[in-house]
């Protein structure tokens, strides 16, 4: 690569291109720790970018109409700060870029939504960004369709690198994209040929352009340090209506003595060899030093995005007071006011019916009345919509052919669905909820994680929670997924036992804004244990006294979903040889967790037995039936220790030990 035939034939480009390689090396030889290849490759490809093309406003970041960036290669995440710096946004400072991966610093080592206005979504785990920009990508058709190309028409940029395109997720989201022709999602492929073991070619050998219009998008191939032929390959994918992806052969780590190496996928602190990469970019200037020129040039592109956002601003005005406050509560992720009123009436009902019901059908009536109050919500499922009861009649399919539809038909891609998910609740304007087996959790664990820790308030309606499904074995049968769940920091899952605890732990998912919320749901009929309506959400306190003990109280049954029901036989059972036995419901851990001590005592007092029983692991009961004093002696627990078997479900709880009687058992062991 002759560097110095690239700096004159396009000057000016490439001293802003330099700015954004030069704070690349310095931030992390200063930080002795990142991956200075990705940006010293993609610096020209961004500078076209946002010089030419993303539509933006560093001093209104949240302006919901501005084009997105997404950096699936996150571990390249100083590429994306120098951006910010250069551009202005307030959040990214000089100091910032200073102390990249220090404590305290908003420029983390991988990009992290919620630390800096700009950073879009968190990326880092390969495939996930490309993943979450389908979402996007879907949030924003959606949005147009019902807010119209006025006021919503915006495009979703991405940078991938060769180890996103290799991981599984990437092959869901370019096959999903694909099919539901999004015309506004463009990825850079960073066609560099290196990861960290060597050249691409020892464990890869994909036509990646074959494989993308295979699946339906537009391809190009152009020399990733041209700015001219970027550009002009820009141009093009604006203009066809399929998804694009531009295949951006470019060196790594361009103009370093690492150049075109598995070594310059790291960290590059020699300094030696660093002002000598300076040199060759002909820049003068000492460790994070930008010329005014530079910086003024930079922030001129930033200021550009402002007459853009004004005129937008206007066009909004010009919608009737109603239309703008609608765009506004579900841009802010409020719910409608009538909600509550809704779930109370169904609640209400349910109680008064009495009737029997799966938990994924009490799901299913929540959504038959919330679903036509909240506009915002987006369905769907991975290929299980008449298993999960995701789509209700008026929802409408999300197609090519009907950008209003709000239920998209995922097809087998339970890892792609979540990680747009996420995608569509971080573009804002839409509620999104998902729908698969419980045991399938495990495919789609990277994306919940991220849920978790992005603080996005996608809802996963996990269906099939147990061994309550019967015959289909133990291949679908969750023993350790709900332990699996409530380990994960920042995530809620609720394990509701009726109509009325399904009703509750909508309303709760509904309204939350910074946490996703997991809806664990059962296959099997169970009857409705609520029976006498309450207006307060007892679900929201995690676990609530369902049923008291008659007598002296000298247990504590607690339980989760379907298993809520086992718990009141064995209390009859009990008080027939006169136990008193209360019965505790305890639908969400985490939310139970979260209320103050005094609640938690006076729910779960000293000096009973305590019984737990649900159809899982016992992994993570302990802290309820231990208590503070840890007396082991007076706690058991009745549910499953290894994997389940194929048999219908009532022989199946017969057989593992998951009755009233054995809990009864239990009990009587204990006092």
């Amino acid at each position: 690569m002759n560097i110095a035939a690239l700096r004159q034939a396009h000057p000016d480009h490439w001293m802003k291109a330099a700015a954004i390689r030069t704070l690349t090396l310095d931030a992390v030889a200063a930080a002795k720790s990142g991956h200075t290849g990705m940006p010293l490759g993609m610096a020209d490809v961004a500078t076209v970018l946002f010089e030419k093309h993303l539509k933006f406003d560093p001093t209104a970041p949240h302006w919901p109409d501005r084009d997105r960036f997404i950096l699936s290669a996150g571990h390249g995440s100083m590429l994306l700060y120098a951006l910010l710096y250069l551009t202005g946004y307030a959040d990214i400072t000089l100091d910032q870029i200073k102390n990249f991966r220090q404590w305290g610093a908003r420029t983390a080592g991988h990009p992290e939504y919620g630390h800096a206005a700009g950073i879009e979504t968190t990326t880092g785990p390969l495939g996930q960004g490309i993943a979450n920009s389908v979402g996007f990508a879907i949030a924003e058709e959606v949005q147009r369709a019902r807010f119209g190309a006025k006021i919503v028409d915006h495009r979703t940029y991405v940078i991938a690198g060769d180890g996103c395109l290799m991981e599984g997720i990437s092959h869901e989201a370019i096959g999903l994209a694909g099919m539901q022709q999004l015309g506004h999602l463009t990825v850079f492929w960073d066609n560099n040929d290196i990861t960290i073991d060597g050249h691409v070619g020892i464990a890869d050998k994909t036509d990646q352009m074959a494989r993308f219009a295979a699946a339906g998008w537009h391809v190009q191939a152009i020399d990733g340090h041209d700015p001219v032929a970027i550009d002009a390959a820009i141009t093009a994918a604006k203009a066809d209506p399929r998804p694009s992806m531009i295949a951006c052969k470019t060196h790594i780590a361009l103009g370093h003595a690492a150049q075109d190496t598995s070594k310059g996928h790291g960290a590059l602190t020699d300094k030696a060899q660093l002002e000598a990469t300076k040199a060759a970019y002909g820049w003068t200037g000492g460790p994070f030093e930008i010329p005014a020129k530079v910086k003024a040039e930079w922030e001129a592109i930033g200021a550009r995005g402002a007459a853009v956002r004004t005129e937008w601003e206007a066009r909004l005005a010009g919608l009737s007071q109603g239309k703008q406050a609608e765009f506004a509560r579900i841009m802010a992720g409020e719910a409608p006011k009538r909600l509550g009123a809704v779930i109370r009436a169904l609640k209400k009902q349910a109680s008064e019916l009495k009737a029997s019901h799966a938990t994924r059908k009490s799901s299913e009536l929540v959504l038959e009345v919330v679903n036509p109050i909240m506009p915002e919500t987006l369905g769907g499922s991975a290929d299980l919509t008449g298993s999960n009861n995701t789509k209700t009649g008026d929802l409408g399919i999300f197609s090519p052919e009907n950008r209003a539809g709000r239920y998209v038909y995922y097809g087998v891609r339970e890892h792609g669905m979540a990680a747009a998910m996420n995608g569509m609740a971080l573009h804002g304007g839409v509620r999104p909820y998902g729908g698969t087996f419980m045991c399938f959790t495990d495919y789609a664990r990277g994306a919940i994680r991220l849920s978790a820790l992005m603080g996005v308030p996608a809802v996963y309606v996990m269906t099939h929670d147990s061994i309550g499904l019967g015959e289909d074995g133990p291949t679908h049968q969750p023993v350790e997924h709900l332990a699996m769940l409530r380990a994960t920091p920042n995530l809620r899952v609720i394990r509701p036992a009726d109509t009325v605890e399904t009703a509750e732990a909508w309303e709760l998912a509904l309204t939350a804004n910074g946490t996703p919320t997991v809806l664990a749901l059962s296959r099997q009929n169970l009857p409705t244990v609520r029976t006498q309506h309450k207006t307060a959400n007892l679900t929201a306190q995690g676990a609530y006294v369902l049923a008291e003990a008659t007598g002296k109280r000298r247990a504590i049954l607690m339980a989760t979903g379907s298993e809520v029901e086992i718990a009141l036989a064995a209390k009859a059972l009990l008080e027939a040889e006169g136990i008193g036995t209360r019965v505790v419901s305890m639908p969400s851990m985490e939310l139970f967790a979260a209320q103050p001590d005094a609640y938690r005592k006076r729910i779960l007092p000293a000096g009973p037995v305590r019984v737990a029983i649900e159809a899982g692991v016992r992994q993570g009961w302990d802290q309820w039936l231990l208590g503070e004093r840890g007396r082991e002696a007076k706690a058991g627990f009745v549910g499953m220790s290894g994997f389940g078997a194929s048999a219908p479900a009532e022989v199946l709880y017969e057989k593992f030990g998951i009755t009233a009687e054995a809990v009864a058992e239990k009990v009587k062991s204990l006092l």
